[in-house]
């Protein structure tokens, strides 16, 4: 937990694809699929305000609870992760759903 900043993302590169992990500012913890869905681009490096993480490139928000964006360029949901904090570590239960890429990305 001390990794996280609030208000921040961090990539998760152990995985594929990779998992953006967000400290929000209410103290919550939130992980979805880091790759935007419209274009490859990281979400861990976006804006986190109000539950949700707008996207670096075209600002396409997707909410952390539902990873549903809310409005283009994109149109397909994050897979949302369940995350929870255990003795001050964080623990990340992956999605069992496929995820959704951009086009001409594909998952390792």
């Amino acid at each position: 937990m001390s990794d996280l900043t609030p208000g921040e993302g961090l990539r998760v590169d152990s995985v594929a694809p990779p998992v953006a992990v967000f400290l929000a500012e209410d103290g919550t913890v939130h992980a979805i699929d880091d790759t935007c869905t419209h274009q490859d681009a990281s979400l861990a490096e976006g804006w986190l305000e109000d539950g949700a993480v707008e996207c670096p490139l075209h600002e396409s928000r997707f909410c952390l609870r539902s990873g549903v964006p809310d409005g283009g360029p994109a149109r397909g949901a994050v897979r949302v992760h369940r995350a929870e904090v255990v003795d001050g570590e964080v623990l990340v239960e992956l999605s069992t759903a496929a995820p959704c890429l951009p086009p001409g990305v594909v998952s390792a």
